[in-house]
């Protein structure tokens, strides 16, 4: 009996992202949180405004290693904060070279930090990565990917929540996009990982 059950789990493990059973709770409907705030990540491009100093204003992208480089401001870390954080602490850089510089940063290209992505693995139309959005929901992602593919399981995907501990719950793909149950359709949270599996047929 143990070596059949062995060979079960080895089975589901082989198929990698084939279709097995399981017993996740369905996801909760709202997850979204109202005091979300934007954090800046790699690959955002930033628009910095100097008040009356136009030579010291200009876009810059935040870095892979998530830094800018402006003009007397070399290496500033910018991932991992938001807007008005860096916009204070571009002020205190300046500080040294002109006087009460006040300064704005307005966020132009949106990627976000790796923590806060919505990845989506297997059998999707085009699995990708996408920057969060405020009450982002599972219909967003899935129209964003292009659906799901002819060999999904969408019924049986699962939807693993970083911000809870790896917490992993069931979302019904199928039903939300190929019946139109918008009973189906749950809100994401930064760092959600969609899964969605073969089916074995």
């Amino acid at each position: 009996m143990k070596r059949v059950f062995t060979m079960g789990v080895l089975a589901c493990v082989a198929a990698g992202l084939v279709g097995c059973a399981t017993t996740y709770p369905p996801a909760p409907t709202a997850a979204a949180s109202g005091d979300y705030n934007y954090l800046i990540g790699p690959g955002d491009a930033v628009n910095i405004v100097v008040w009356r100093n136009p030579e010291l204003s200009m876009s810059v992208p935040v870095r892979p290693d998530g830094k800018i480089t402006t003009p007397l401001v070399e290496d500033l870390p910018a991932a991992g904060r938001d807007s008005t954080t860096l916009a204070r602490e571009i002020e205190k850089a300046l500080a040294k070279y002109i006087r009460d510089p006040v300064v704005t940063v307005i966020v132009t290209n949106f990627v976000g930090p790796y923590s806060e992505q919505i990845r989506v693995l297997g059998e999707a139309g085009r699995p990708q990565t996408l920057a969060y959005r405020q009450q982002m929901s599972l219909l967003d992602v899935m129209i964003a990917v292009g659906g799901i593919t002819d060999f999904a399981d969408g019924n049986h995907a699962t939807l693993l929540r970083t911000t809870e501990g790896n917490k992993q719950y069931t979302v019904r793909l199928k039903d939300l996009i190929k019946r139109g149950d918008v009973s189906a359709n749950v809100e994401m949270k930064p760092g959600d990982v969609l899964i969605i599996p073969q089916s074995w047929f």
